[in-house]
């Protein structure tokens, strides 16, 4: 069996990982012969995974991030009951074996999930890394809590969304896709996808139950806001996000919000906003009372050029 194909049976048995780095999601965004996986086996298992994207943009070699992944990087699975100590011994042997099995590429760039927080294995085989945030709603156990702890301009904003919008779901792939186009265009900017990117992922999304589209309209149809919002075991991902700007102060957003974290409370743990270093886009995160995440975005150029343009 080749890697890929080891790897594909991994994701079936190990609920864990991540949906950005699950097959079927790598399938969607990168195409199902464009990414490939480094794994470490111990005894016929599988201890640890790294799936990584690789093409090429124009002269170089590169792996990347894919379109709509949040993030890939290093998945390990440890042993019951470690120590501390054990544990960063462990993570290093692992992570060591997994950076060894990449391709030789002129440039490396991924970004890890926020749980990741010991990347030093990288750092001595030359690697940088630069630092990020998200914003994470920890615990979707208590909706009361939760909502308890939007701020007072969230909380009045879905009150005034509540009076006049009406919120569905499953917005087909074409309507979601040409409303975020057309919603851009009017800010004088053009959509960074295509639609059949866009409806690979909405398709298996849909087909894995593991994500639904969410959109607020008023009494003459039109969208003020919708959502693309996916999930796994542990945690569900506002992945894109549309708002009209000519409804932007409709609350349409914060509603949108409270109710698709209503619907998938009792399907996964937390909800990551994606967060963005964006000032104006951070403030209304964290105005939703999610916590503040850093994560690792972790780079590498081995090509004598880019050393010389990057």
């Amino acid at each position: 069996m080749t890697n890929r194909e080891k790897y594909r049976e991994f994701c079936k048995e190990e609920s864990d990982i991540f949906i950005f780095s699950k097959d079927w999601f790598l399938d969607s965004v990168c195409g199902t012969d464009n990414w490939d996986v480094s794994l470490v086996e111990k005894g016929g298992s599988i201890i640890g995974s790294m799936p990584y994207f690789k093409k090429r943009k124009s002269i170089f070699n590169v792996i990347t991030m894919p379109k709509h992944a949040q993030n890939m990087g290093v998945y390990i699975k440890y042993p019951d009951g470690q120590k501390y100590e054990k544990r960063l011994s462990f993570e290093k042997e692992v992570m060591t074996v997994l950076i060894e099995q990449l391709p030789t590429v002129d440039y490396f760039n991924q970004t890890f999930h926020y749980s990741i927080t010991n990347w030093l294995p990288f750092y001595w085989k030359g690697y940088k890394q630069t630092t990020n945030y998200t914003y994470v709603i920890e615990d979707l156990s208590n909706l009361e809590s939760v909502f308890k702890e939007f701020n007072h301009a969230k909380r009045k904003n879905i009150k005034k969304a509540e009076k006049f919008l009406t919120v569905k779901f499953d917005l087909p792939a074409k309507e979601f896709y040409e409303n975020h186009k057309m919603t851009l265009e009017k800010q004088n900017s053009t959509i960074a996808y295509d639609f059949e990117h866009f409806n690979r992922i909405y398709s298996s999304a849909y087909k894995h139950n593991a994500g639904r589209t969410i959109y607020a309209v008023d009494e003459e149809n039109n969208i003020h806001a919708a959502l693309l919002v996916l999930w796994d075991k542990n945690s569900a991902y506002d992945l894109i996000s549309t708002i009209d700007p000519d409804f932007r102060n409709s609350g349409a957003a914060s509603l949108l919000v409270r109710d698709i974290i209503t619907f998938v409370a009792d399907k996964t743990k937390k909800f990551d906003f994606e967060g963005s270093m964006i000032e104006n886009v951070e403030k209304s995160f964290r105005q939703f009372g999610a916590k503040q995440k850093a994560y690792f975005d972790i780079t590498k150029v081995d090509s004598k050029i880019l050393k010389h343009i990057v």
